[in-house]
């Protein structure tokens, strides 16, 4: 093989091993989902950790090169990669049920996940690049040209694999395929390296991935959490008919969070106290004639638990649904006994939604949308206040709940003090408050119209009562004076629900 067909040769490996990297850089967020969520402390976790690996693989593949590292020792390390690639799905089976017993809080579960599962590839193919650097510059001495060559093809090859992952192969794939197709890549890269060297090498590395996939199928650590991998999601359904006095019900998970229950014959039966208070809410603030054609939109669809009831209980109402992931409707459709006839469902962001539709107005405005447990910023800024206001009717309603830490929800707070720029009436509502710090889900009316309740019974569905809890919030924990206002340009949600990472609140 001629010098200029070998460096060629060596620069498509630096920049397909770096599109490999990024394949399980983008894999990890997904596949620690189920387990503990996505927020910006788990993808911060990802980057730092890929990059650790990646920084201490550099440095020991140009060690490695100058201390005669050949083309077997980069056969070697892309075949490693492979392996440790591959054991991804056997060590998660390991890990997994070791976290889950020590009850770790998210943010230490999110780096032991990375650590354990991702940092071995990540230091493998950080090697790749200086050592077949090094061997290019063996054979072509215009060192600024190779290594600028080399820079760019791994660059390059970054940006394939990200974009390649992101916007196709996890959704179609899953990343349970995607994981073991990085695996057998890597094996294809490493063996044209082996034709000079025996074959004890090669046979070792496929007895070892022969054992890994024995090991791991035995350990059923390829059957994947998920009923589905979307854009967005990792989606299931589980059934939860022993919830329920008669007949079938189930709830939709998203990543690790329950995001509604449907019963099959009973659209009306709101089985989570914040969906039924925040109905009851809408029903006591209109009354009961007026609620027959309220003009409903919803910020996220999710099971669309609350949309369905609408539908089925009041047919003249109007009900828009912005749901941005178009496959979490079908599942809803498929398996959680939605029909959408008679709602407007629009597959797009709930804001983008709004902003685009000024000549409309609603009566009711119920914003449940969630990436995980953090609420998405740009639906708790004053700007979006501003919005939601200008699309509500002149005595709307603005519903929005909130998973915040009992008993200091300083998000909680933060969004009223925001909402009372904009509101004339902001409340918070519980059903229950637990005897020991907790995570919870509270609800936040606002509007112009009027003073709630202190106490809201339910007029239909199951018995609940829930406490408006608005003056114990004000004189209780952190002042609001120390909370900001949330706006576009400051929105720290995670620092403000900073329990839920450092502490275990329960998931």
């Amino acid at each position: 093989m001629s010098a200029r067909l070998r460096v060629t040769w060596y620069g498509i490996t630096i920049f397909l091993s770096s599109a490999f990297l990024l394949v399980l850089e983008i894999l990890a967020g997904r596949l620690i989902a189920p387990y503990v969520g996505v927020s910006l402390y788990t993808w911060t976790t990802v980057i730092g950790v890929i990059l650790a690996g990646l920084s201490l693989g550099n440095w020991l593949g140009g060690l490695w090169a100058d201390r005669g590292g050949n083309e077997l020792a980069a056969g070697t390390t892309l075949a490693l990669a492979g392996l440790f690639s591959l054991a991804i799905l056997f060590l998660l089976t390991l890990v997994a049920p070791l976290i889950e017993a020590r009850e770790m809080a998210l943010l230490g579960a999110s780096f032991v996940y990375v650590l354990a599962l991702f940092f071995m590839p990540a230091m493998l193919l950080g090697v790749v690049n200086p050592l077949l650097t090094t061997l290019a510059l063996r054979l072509d001495r215009r060192t600024g040209h190779i290594v600028g060559r080399m820079h760019a093809l791994a660059a390059l090859g970054s940006i394939l694999g990200t974009f390649v992952t992101g916007y196709w192969l996890i959704q179609y794939l899953g990343t349970r395929s995607v994981i073991i197709v990085t695996a057998l890549g890597l094996f294809l890269l490493a063996i044209p390296f082996f034709r000079r060297s025996t074959r004890l090498v090669p046979a070792a590395i496929v007895a070892s991935a022969a054992a890994l996939v024995l090991v791991t199928a035995a350990r059923n650590g390829f059957s994947n959490p998920c009923d589905r991998e979307s854009n967005y999601f990792c989606i299931r359904v589980v059934d939860e008919s022993d919830r329920v006095p008669f007949g079938v019900a189930r709830s939709l998970v998203l990543d690790h969070l329950v995001h509604g229950t449907n019963h099959q014959g009973e659209p009306g039966l709101l089985l989570a106290p914040y969906v039924q208070l925040m109905d009851e809410l809408a029903l006591e603030h209109f009354g009961t004639d007026r609620a027959e054609t309220l003009r409903w939109f919803f910020a996220g669809g999710g099971a669309y638990t609350l949309p369905r009831s609408v539908r089925d209980r009041t047919p003249a109402a109007a009900v828009t649904v912005a749901e941005l992931d178009p496959l979490v409707t079908r599942t809803a459709e498929e398996r959680l006994f939605l029909q959408t006839r008679g709602m407007r469902v629009v597959h797009a962001d709930a804001r983008t939604v709004l902003k685009r539709e000024a000549s409309q107005r609603y009566d009711v405005i119920v914003a449940d949308a969630f990436h995980d447990i953090a609420i998405p910023y740009h639906l708790v800024t004053f700007e979006y206040a501003q919005l939601v206001k200008s699309r509500l009717a002149p005595d709307g309603l603005y519903l929005l709940n909130v998973v915040d830490a009992f008993p200091d929800p300083r998000l909680v707070k933060s969004i009223m003090k925001t909402l009372d720029e904009s509101f004339a009436h902001v409340h918070v509502w519980m059903d229950m408050a637990p005897p020991d710090a907790e995570r919870l889900t509270f609800v936040i009316s606002a509007s112009d119209r009027r003073e709630p309740p202190e106490v809201l019974i339910a007029q239909r569905g199951l018995d609940q009562r829930w406490l408006r809890v608005t003056e114990p919030m004000h004189t209780t924990g952190t002042a609001f004076s120390r909370l900001p206002i949330l706006t576009d340009d400051s929105v720290p949600v995670e620092r403000l629900i900073a329990p839920f990472y450092f502490q275990d609140l329960g998931r």
